[in-house]
């Protein structure tokens, strides 16, 4: 007798809908991926937060992003001797070394639950607290952010976040050489989740994505 939990409906669901909607759309964009491979030109770097798909906010096909997620979207600093293998390095090294892409993105957003983490620092979830150590990277972003205790410092937190996360991409050498040479572009942007929007880092301001040419 199987006794193993059934698989989700609403997944099941919209498969159906995939099967029978989009993938006769998109067959042949499928079919050329599967022969081909992929050669998306663009990465992104986004949060595990269900409210925040890349594909979703970007409307994008199958085969235009390379997209890697993690809880607050953070990208550790390039260390040589730490000999660690992580998956965001694993991923970029891919993205960049390999696929070439033109632009990486790193898209942070509100009411992000790892920032607040960090903010609150509550209690342990496990007896390994790896929420809390994983957060612990964007101490140099409180930095940043400001006062604790003033207006709006969630949003002033997450955005300096992403801050530290393109300076952390810089330390990467393949990264800089290849941003360096112009072959490729860093951007930040913050995902409003309330209203939809996107904002693009431009210095020290953010822009709602579609006033920037």
């Amino acid at each position: 007798m199987d006794t193993s939990p059934a698989f989700p409906v609403r997944l099941i669901d919209g498969y159906r809908d995939f099967v029978t909607g989009r993938m006769p759309i998109e067959r042949d964009r499928f079919e050329e991926l599967a022969r081909r491979g992929q050669s998306p030109s663009i990465m992104v770097i986004g949060c595990c937060d269900s409210r925040v798909s890349p594909e979703v906010i970007f409307d994008a096909h199958p085969g235009e992003m390379f997209v890697v997620r993690n809880i607050a979207n953070l990208i550790p600093a390039y260390d040589a001797t730490q000999g660690l293998c992580h998956g965001v390095f694993a991923a970029l090294e891919f993205a960049v070394q390999v696929l070439k892409v033109g632009h990486i993105i790193v898209l942070g957003h509100a009411h992000c639950g790892g920032i607040r983490a960090y903010a609150e620092h509550g209690p342990a979830l496990s007896p390994a607290d790896s929420i809390h150590q994983w957060m612990s990277m964007i101490a140099p972003a409180a930095e940043l952010a400001g006062p604790a205790d003033e207006p709006e410092y969630l949003t002033r937190l997450e955005r300096a976040s992403i801050a530290v996360s393109l300076a952390n991409l810089m330390s990467f050498p393949y990264v800089a050489e290849a941003v360096q040479r112009g072959d490729l572009a860093l951007h930040g942007t913050w995902f409003d989740v309330a209203t939809g929007q996107v904002f693009v880092r431009d210095g020290a301001d953010y822009l709602e994505i579609t006033t920037v040419a």
